[in-house]
């Protein structure tokens, strides 16, 4: 396994980094001209390997997980860095999935003629290197790995310092893979320590990297937008809303509330704010009784308050809150219109839901929210590449630029044009 380094000289540590990059910019070349059926190997023999050393990977994360509970890490965090077998095997699961995926690279996006006699045509292509900086979920290493193989690209991971007992276990797996089917092990590498100078210098490296993601907490993802100088795909915060219209079906509102506020409330697709149509206040009740009996604390306005009184008061922060937690706002609008008006105020662009049976209120909600994922008659908790069929995701972008959405193999390329002619000169 790969030594973890905390202490690292400045210029040692400025120029094992670029010695990373330069290795990563070499692999990202031969991956781009890699045929399907490499990359599909390599994706196989990584799933393969993981399984084999299952025992391997839950050791390394029990060392991290002790670790996470002496420093005291909150029960959101610990549940984003546990392991166990099932998780273990859903990466596995998860690369042979993009594996079955179509080759996102070489796609003809478009092809016309000019009158001139020129045809062009956009073919799409790798974005290159892609460094990846994330907290906690040690998962996230197969996921991110396997989306760039899949596209082409090269991977630089930099995973929290919690989690890198788990993600050294996990990349040996990955490289593993890539040797047995002949791609270069340096199309995915990991910094070299876990000391945070080294993400500054990462954020720097403009010669060998062409597109940052970080995958964390808000303080994370607002340094890497801050400080880099390489353009980042991002979202700063799942703060997601689920809409129960007054024509819902009350007991699938029930369902669906639950689910999408408890299945994983650490999770940036659980639902953060429950919105209240006021004619639905009359099956309001068994929903709210439904939250605080799987452990959900709830915080309301006066007309929830007024329905539950074990519900606490909610400030004017909590509407704007991510919480990760077993905690949840509640507030009763009016009808669709107050929905939207709440949800554009509060939102962070994420994943908002409608629970209704009204085809033209779910229309209305669908075309006028303005997020990245728009749900109706479901739970946030799909907010989800892998529920998306695209295998896995980096992320969910909430910008509008380049990728929107889950963060999958397709949304790591970009496009080239490509011009024949036959002797044709501009006049």
């Amino acid at each position: 396994m790969t030594a973890l380094k905390k202490d690292v000289g400045g210029d040692t540590l400025l120029n094992e980094m670029l010695a990373l990059g330069r290795a990563a910019k070499a692999a990202s070349a031969k991956l781009a001209q890699a045929p399907r059926e490499k990359k599909d190997l390599a994706l196989k023999a990584m799933a393969a390997e993981i399984r084999a050393q299952a025992a391997k990977i839950l050791a390394a994360n029990e060392r991290d997980m002790n670790t996470a509970r002496t420093r005291g890490l909150s029960g959101a965090l610990l549940d984003r860095l546990l392991l166990d077998a099932k998780r273990v095997e859903g990466m596995a699961t998860g690369l042979e999935e993009i594996a079955q995926l179509p080759d996102p690279v070489g796609r003809s996006l478009g092809a016309w003629d000019r009158p001139n006699g020129l045809k062009i045509e956009r073919v799409s292509v790798p974005l290159g290197v892609i460094g990846i900086i994330y907290e906690s979920r040690p998962n996230v290493t197969a996921d991110a790995a396997g989306l760039c193989l899949k596209s082409g690209n090269a991977a630089i991971l930099r995973g929290g310092s919690e989690s890198a007992h788990s993600a050294a276990a996990i990349l040996d797996c990955l490289q593993e893979g890539l040797c047995a089917a002949g791609l270069p092990k340096a199309a995915i590498q990991r910094l070299p320590t876990t000391d945070r100078a080294a993400v500054g210098i990462m954020l720097g490296m403009t010669e060998s990297i062409d597109l940052i993601i970080p995958r964390g907490g808000k303080g994370l993802i607002e340094r890497v937008a801050n400080e880099s100088r390489i353009p980042v795909l991002k979202h700063l915060d799942g703060i997601c809303h689920t809409y129960i219209d007054g024509e819902a079906d009350p007991e699938m509102a029930r369902k669906i509330a639950v689910n999408a506020k408890m299945r994983r409330t650490g999770i940036c697709g659980a639902t953060e704010t429950l919105l209240i149509d006021r004619p639905a206040l009359a099956f309001a009740k068994p929903i709210l009784d439904d939250l605080i009996k799987a452990g959900c604390e709830l915080r309301g306005d006066a007309a929830i308050q007024a329905l539950d009184k074990r519900v606490s008061a909610a400030s004017p922060e909590d509407w704007d809150t991510e919480y990760l937690d077993a905690i949840l706002s509640v507030r009763v609008v009016d009808g669709v219109s107050g929905a939207i008006e709440h949800i554009e105020r509060h939102s962070s662009h994420h994943t908002e839901a409608i629970v209704t049976k009204n085809a033209a209120t779910a229309a209305r909600f669908l075309n006028e929210i303005d997020s990245g994922i728009v749900i109706w008659n479901s739970s946030t908790q799909f907010a989800d590449g892998g529920e998306f069929g695209m295998g896995a995701e980096i992320g969910i972008s909430t910008g509008k630029l380049h990728a929107r959405g889950p963060v999958g193999a397709e949304q790591l390329t970009s496009y080239k044009y490509i011009v024949r002619g036959d002797g044709q000169v501009r006049p």
